[in-house]
């Protein structure tokens, strides 16, 4: 078998099997009939396979002595007069199979601990029905080769995402609270659309290897001009800021909180709040080209870092807090991208993914540990002050401690300019298509006829 028929397996593997895995869990529900262990062992079968091929593709990538191998798993759309053309492409390089291994690797043991945790839970196959979903767009993300792949991946766990904020469901606020997040990611993913329009225009396509030029990641040589990147750089750093929880979308982070542990460690602490950056890793040829969209990046980065670090001193409960510690970590890794640092960027994300997932699985016991410490100590626990806060005067550090406790106002600023106008317009669009149906349906016309005794 020579390498490009591998590889064609390997991408159908890593496309199939978490498909399978939905579909399988999806008609277990429907059926009514299923059972913890059956459940657990496909989920851990499907993960296993797909690592088992991943790191095939690592070590077959490296055997070849080829920096990446490009596989095209269909051609939807093809016009040969125009060039314009829609394909499912998967790509294997270092960004991809690193990525895509960390991902494996956590949720496997995610969903080895959320067995435990979700023990005998009423929505115990419905977690993992979205976590299959999950998986499905981690993977589809993390080996695209097309902005339109990307996309597909990208929305896949922006809805899982959203389904397990609002997973605790008798409750009103989870349900807020995903309705929220979703509203936010579809503000992001509407710049991530009209960017893959944008570069389908200019391209005819919306391959990587087009945006990023011939080479393989990081290096390339960019087939747009500076204006086309700035462009398209724009709306996808929207996305980005969208997705990983940036200035000025970091709102809805502390409120994606409501969902179970395990999934609040594998998205908010590890995977999906990297995805962002997993975005500006792919184009990172691109931020090369156009030194004001690095330093876009950058900025945004840096002001992020700030931003949660300030927020992080006046959480009192500890899933907030490790939320803000994650944000904290992740605008450091987008200044980083932006700064060039492209490497340094990847062992970052997958440093800190497997430390904040560790402390994520370990806050239920942790909180356990620190009460009985406390209990035997007779006092509670004191942090050290830290040192810059002694160079503040007194009504600096009031205004620092008002501005952390309402966590810079981001929060409300999503809720007045986002949130609420868009629940509006869609709920005015719901209106409007029900009064239509009523008129079509003949309803308008004998509410008119009908007399006010009648009624």
């Amino acid at each position: 078998m020579d390498m490009e028929s591998l590889f064609n397996y390997l991408g159908w593997i890593m496309a199939l099997a978490p498909l399978f895995l939905f579909l399988a869990l999806g008609a277990a529900a429907l059926a009514k009939s299923f059972r913890e262990s059956w459940v657990c062992h496909l989920t851990q079968w499907a993960v296993g396979i797909c690592l088992v091929a991943c790191v095939v593709s690592g070590g077959a990538l490296i055997y070849s002595g080829k920096s990446e191998m490009i596989v095209k798993l269909g051609d939807w759309v093809q016009l040969p007069v125009s060039g314009f053309h829609f394909n499912i492409t998967f790509i294997f390089d270092t960004l991809s199979i690193s990525f895509a291994t960390l991902t494996l690797a956590l949720c496997g043991a995610v969903g080895s601990f959320g067995r435990i945790y979700l023990h005998r839970d009423p929505g115990f196959q419905r977690y993992f029905l979205f976590y299959a979903l999950f998986l499905m767009g981690m993977l589809w993300s993390s080996f695209s080769g097309t902005i339109e792949t990307l996309f597909i991946g990208w929305e896949l766990v922006g809805l899982s995402s959203a389904l397990l904020v609002a997973f605790f469901h008798e409750r009103p606020a989870p349900v807020r609270n995903g309705l929220y997040v979703w509203v936010v990611y579809r503000v992001g993913d509407a710049a991530f659309l009209v960017a893959a329009v944008t570069l389908h225009h200019m391209t005819g396509g919306g391959d990587f290897n087009i945006l990023m030029g011939e080479g393989a990641w990081p290096n390339g040589t960019i087939a747009l001009t500076s204006n086309q990147i700035l462009a398209v750089g724009s709306l996808l750093l929207i996305a980005v800021a969208a997705k990983s929880a940036l200035i000025p979308f970091s709102g809805w982070l502390p409120r994606a909180m409501e969902g179970p542990t395990p999934s609040s460690a594998i998205f908010y602490g590890a995977l999906s709040v990297h995805l962002g950056a997993f975005l500006l890793l792919r184009i990172s040829g691109a931020l090369d080209a156009s030194f004001a969209l690095s330093a876009m990046v950058t900025v945004i980065g840096l002001l992020t870092a700030v931003y949660a670090t300030i927020a992080i001193r006046v959480q009192t409960d500890i899933k907030s807090a490790l939320s803000f510690a994650s944000l904290t970590q992740i605008g450091i890794i987008v200044a980083e991208i932006g700064l060039g640092f492209r490497y340094l960027a990847l062992a970052h994300i997958i440093g800190h993914a497997s430390l904040r997932t560790l402390q994520f699985l370990r806050a239920p016991t942790l909180l356990r540990d620190y009460h009985e410490m406390e209990n035997a100590i007779g006092n509670h626990l004191q942090a050290p002050e830290p040192r810059w806060i002694r160079l503040l005067s007194p009504k600096g550090r009031e205004r620092a401690y008002r501005y952390a406790m309402d966590r810079g106002h981001w929060s409300q600023w999503l809720d007045t300019f986002i949130t609420q106008p868009y629940i509006k317009l869609f709920q005015t669009f719901d209106r409007w298509e029900r009064n239509w149906t009523r008129l079509l349906g003949g309803d308008g016309e004998a509410n008119q006829k009908k007399s006010p005794k009648d009624s």
